[in-house]
């Protein structure tokens, strides 16, 4: 019967797609078990081979190793992270530790590194190609960074470190997960939600029928400030909304988080100073672009006082707004996306609500993300409702070339759902190598609110910009096109991998692609130009809000992460740590709050951006760079999109970024293209 598991051979499917039709919860953790026992002894045999180290017999069955863990890790930390179960959850937190000591296992291993060692030393002479030599620089660079030089005892300690770690931030997500979904907000009249549209008051009455509750219930999102803020007219309900998303993992019971995060940051600051750096921070940026967290830091204090300073202006703006009124209070935190769209409404003539009749979710996928994608690189897409996704809501297309050739599977799982964790991300279901002879599948994954049967998802504006924004993510994971697996699509630095995703959201609002997909779903009726013209001179507005959240939280993030292991032992209070450090910044104004206070900080404590944050706004200056590049070049020209996709996304891990990023740009990046984008010149 176990060899019934659909895991233990590649699946026989197009590209290779999980057979998700036969895979069930109970053949993760045979799967797993005899992965983990396979590459062990596909390693074992690297180590015991007598004849002198070489390219052939260590990189290359290096790099062959572990392909059944991987086909089962793929699809177990997509299913965990979209559509989880009490099954999988558990098994999360159990395999946590064994893999974590599974991968230590091969990193720390002193006679596997001896032998990449003695091949990286002679790699000047070695003959290798660039892909194979960068191949061993990475090796080489990643097994000194976890320790590989390290004596026995110091290995024992980084073991124990890295198992609790990996269990540690297991919980941290749980947790969040189970918070975020009981402190949903529930409603039981609806005029406590007036200014919804009906699309948002469906979805939340279906929220609330599919936990058995009557009424409506508002789901939470991963970071601070809901969406529904911007339309609620009640200040009270505004209010409850706001302080169920902060409450996150600090009001006590099961779930809280607190001590998690103190621990989280002393084993890092802790196994940092075992490896020889004086932070995890410094840890993690040298194997980064930045390199060290003083660059990181030269970055987010040139930004952070000018975008404060913006945010209090506008502050003054919403304030005056409040003032017209005698009867209301003071802005508070839960009133500032209110007021600001009466603000955009009134001096730009921009409602951003009325916009979501012209971005119908079919219409921005087919019409303006696959429409892009098609002028830019000549793709084609086909749904294939033939191939069984994980999930009903998941839908399968076949990506081709404009000559036919197959490009891969993309996968869009687009709607929100009490067992998929907040926020928006792209997976790798089957990564692309010229050595295993695989091509990509990858998975979309947005929080889009699902309305009643038979209405329309209309999305909001962020929602349609980050539909963009991930499907840069795939398109990347689609295009790099590279011989070793190590380097398969998004597989490059933490601060570069959100460039690609962030110069797709330019597509947006560019004219040919607005034209072809924002079309009202009810009248037919194309977005009027004075609407797009309109919305293009109000997007500084907000802007000091926007990017002061955004910079609190990447602050904040470095904040815990620069702490020694002594500083870091002798926080014992969360909540006042963080507001030391955001007052520090100049970023603590009460009505600008961080876009994720620590303890619903996924990214930072259990979503691999741990001293990381930062790369967004660093990815920005290169997005922001190639935009104007772009825009200077002629712009959605296929000319334009395969100089991109041969310098940029086709490469994948497989060379420096930056070496890359010059190639395509001719020179190194400027910050100015990001400081006008923000108002911050």
């Amino acid at each position: 019967m176990s060899e019934a598991n659909p895991f233990f051979s590649p699946s026989t499917l197009p590209y290779q797609l999980p057979d998700f039709a036969r895979i069930t919860d109970a053949d993760y953790a045979p799967a797993i078990e005899r992965g983990i026992a396979e590459q062990r002894a596909e390693i074992q045999s690297i180590i015991d081979d007598p004849a002198e180290p070489t390219f052939e017999n260590t990189f290359l069955p290096l790099e062959e190793s572990g392909q059944l863990l991987t086909r089962v890790l793929e699809v177990f930390y997509n299913k965990s992270s979209s559509d989880s179960t009490e099954v999988t959850n558990a098994l999360e937190e159990r395999f946590a530790p064994i893999l974590a000591a599974h991968s230590d296992s091969i990193r720390l291993d002193s006679r596997l590194y001896a032998k990449i060692d003695a091949i990286h030393a002679g790699l000047g002479e070695s003959g290798l190609d660039a892909e194979s030599r960068y191949l061993v620089e990475r090796y080489h660079t990643e097994f000194t960074l976890a320790g590989a030089a390290l004596d026995d005892d110091a290995k024992e300690v980084l073991r124990d470190y890295n198992q609790r770690l990996s269990s540690l931030t297991t919980r941290f997500e749980k947790n969040l997960l189970a918070d975020t979904n009981e402190l949903a907000v529930h409603v039981l009249d609806a005029a406590e939600l007036e200014g919804l549209s009906s699309g948002e008051l469906s979805a939340a009455a279906g929220a609330a029928t599919e936990r058995g509750l009557d009424g409506y219930l508002v789901s939470l999102v991963l970071f601070t400030g809901h969406p529904y803020l911007a339309s609620l007219r009640r200040p009270e309900t505004r209010d409850r909304l706001l302080a169920a998303s902060r409450a996150r993992g600090i009001h006590g019971g099961e779930h809280d988080n607190r001590e998690l995060v103190l621990e989280i940051v002393r084993l890092r600051a802790d196994r940092a100073r075992l490896l020889g750096f004086e932070s995890h921070a410094a840890f993690v940026t040298a194997d980064e672009t930045a390199k060290t967290p003083e660059a990181v830091a030269d970055m987010l204090d040139r930004l952070a006082p000018a975008a404060a300073r913006n945010a209090r202006a506008e502050q003054d703006v919403l304030q005056a707004v409040v003032d017209r009124d005698p009867a209301a209070r003071r802005l508070e935190a839960a009133d500032w996306a209110y007021y600001t769209e009466i603000v955009r409404s009134e001096k730009y003539d921009v409602d951003t609500s009325a916009l979501r009749p012209y971005f119908e979710l079919e219409r921005v996928l087919v019409d303006g993300v696959f429409h892009a994608a098609t002028a830019l690189y000549g793709i084609e897409f086909t749904e294939r409702p033939d191939l069984v996704a994980y999930h009903p809501d998941a839908r399968v297309f076949e990506v081709h070339d404009a000559d036919g050739s197959p490009v891969g599977l993309f996968v869009g799982d687009f709607y929100t759902r009490d067992s998929k964790r907040g926020g928006a991300w792209m997976n790798s279901l089957v990564s692309q190598s010229d050595l295993l002879g695989t091509l990509p599948v990858v998975v979309n994954n947005l929080n889009i609110p699902r309305p009643a049967a038979g209405e329309a998802t209309l999305l909001t504006y962020d929602e349609t910009n980050t539909l963009f924004h991930e499907f840069g993510h795939a398109l990347h994971g689609l295009f790099a096109r590279v011989r070793y697996p190590k380097f398969s699509g998004t597989s490059v630095y933490r601060d570069f991998v959100e460039f690609p995703s962030q110069v797709n959201e330019m597509w947006m609002l560019w004219p040919e692609v607005l034209a072809n997909y924002a079309v009202h779903h009810e009248t037919g009726e194309r977005m009027p130009q004075a609407i797009v013209d309109r919305l293009r001179a109000s997007e500084q507005f907000n802007e000091g809000h926007q990017t002061s959240e955004y910079l609190a939280a990447a602050l904040l993030d470095q904040a815990w992460h620069r702490l020694s292991p002594e500083e870091a032992a002798a926080v014992t209070d969360v909540a006042a740590f963080e507001a030391n450090a955001l007052a520090a910044a100049g970023l603590d104004n009460p009505v600008v709050p961080t876009r994720y206070s620590s303890t619903y900080f996924a990214h930072t404590f259990a979503g691999g951006y741990d001293a990381g944050y930062y790369s967004y706004i660093w990815s920005e200056v290169l997005d922001a760079d190639t935009v104007e590049w772009f825009r200077a070049n002629g712009g959605l020209t296929r000319e334009n999109g395969d100089r991109f996709r041969r310098f940029v996304l086709g490469v994948g891990g497989s060379r420096d970024p930056l070496d890359a990023f010059r190639d395509f740009r001719g020179r190194d990046a400027v910050i100015e293209p990001l400081l006008e984008r923000r108002g911050l010149a």
